[in-house]
């Protein structure tokens, strides 16, 4: 049979993937001074092995006043340069896949305390509380704090903090970025007309509105090597009466292309408290990748309860989308796209160290998955 169009080559305007699935970015809130430490090597040590083309590392934040928690992933510095450098080159060494990372700024909807699996508070003065920054001076909710209205020189400031992690990131062994434009953090507070009230020209209509996350996109291209894959994940739409609409996102999604994104995710909702999102069931965020693709000729993600290899190869062939971002299901199965190949009759390479337990050299494989060889 032929291959399923999930495990051929992606190939995007800056590199070419070895198939069309995506560790999703996930925080994990376990990071000391922005460092990544030993969890993390188990974490993505364990997701390395997976079969995705590719890993993006959680959230990670480009300064100090942009992390949703203290417990967040940092780049602003030589020594959360180094710790990444570390975790990633000994992962290299053992794993085929292309490794990226999530940048990112809270905004309005950084300085909590986090507490897992979900969950959250403003942190207190003795806490090491920062203030947030935005738009304009809209809280989140009563919850949070008001953030400070950035100015300028204020935004002059993170487009290049941005720019100045994309350029640690590359340095250190990533060959994609991803910047995280979507859920109600910075980027996505200059997109939504309830938390952009601004009057000069990052405010107003849609076009002023995208033009912050646009020229941030622009200058983190700038600063990566040729070769590097850009991405960006937005929401599709917000589910809110004053929120981002899809027309919105298609057109951010043209600019997106034209400044040198290669690809986009089209995630939803969280961009402010009280929405009425529709249920939660398998694909539900998959009409948000189809319309951008096909509008706009951009390469798209979908992502939110793909459930199966079987589902995601659905996807593609409709053309909704020219890849699958995996979250959730990763962490409940490690070697999700391993086991979705073997769905499907194919078959991944895998480390020499586990082949034996392939679905062609296993007998109990077939027990276990109710498929294989």
């Amino acid at each position: 049979m032929n291959r399923p169009l999930l495990f051929t080559p992606w190939q995007l305007p800056s590199a070419t993937l070895a198939n069309r699935i995506m560790v999703s970015p996930m925080c994990m809130y376990s990071a000391t001074d922005g460092l990544a430490g030993s969890f993390h090597r188990l974490h993505l040590g364990t997701l390395s092995q997976s079969g995705a083309g590719l890993l993006v590392v959680e959230s990670t934040a480009v300064s100090p006043g942009g992390r949703i928690s203290p417990n967040c992933l940092g780049l602003w510095n030589d020594a959360q340069e180094t710790a990444l450098a570390r975790v990633i080159g000994d992962l290299r060494a053992h794993s085929p896949i292309r490794f990226g990372i999530q940048l990112s700024h809270s905004g309005r909807k950084g300085s909590r305390l986090v507490t897992m699996p979900s969950g959250s508070r403003a942190l207190t003065e003795a806490e090491g509380a920062w203030q947030g920054v935005g738009p304009s001076a809209i809280a989140y909710s009563r919850r949070y704090p008001v953030p400070q209205e950035l100015d300028l020189a204020g935004m002059r400031a993170i487009r290049g903090a941005f720019a100045a992690a994309a350029r640690r990131a590359a340095r250190a062994g990533f060959g994609a970025v991803e910047l995280h434009g979507g859920h109600g953090y910075l980027l996505h507070a200059f997109r939504a007309p309830n938390s952009n009230r601004r009057t000069d020209g990052y405010g107003g209509d849609c076009a002023n509105r995208n033009r912050f996350p646009r020229e941030v996109a622009e200058a983190v291209r700038d600063a990566l090597p040729p070769g590097c894959i850009l991405g960006y994940r937005l929401n599709g739409e917000d589910w809110h009466p004053e929120g981002v609409t899809l027309e919105e996102s298609i057109a951010l999604a043209g600019d997106l292309r034209r400044v040198g994104v290669d690809y986009v995710t089209t995630s939803g909702g969280a961009g402010s408290p009280g929405i009425s999102p529709p249920p939660v069931t398998p694909g539900y965020m998959a009409h948000f990748a189809a319309a951008v693709r096909n509008q706009t000729g951009i390469d798209s993600v979908a992502v939110g309860m793909i459930l199966s290899g079987r589902q995601a190869e659905e996807l593609l062939q409709d053309g909704c989308a020219d890849a699958v971002a995996i979250g959730r299901g990763m962490l409940d199965d490690p070697r999700w796209a391993h086991h979705a190949a073997a769905q499907m009759g194919c078959e991944l390479a895998a480390l020499p160290q586990y082949a034996k337990s392939s679905s062609s050299n296993w007998p109990g494989y077939r027990i276990v998955h109710g498929t294989g060889a």
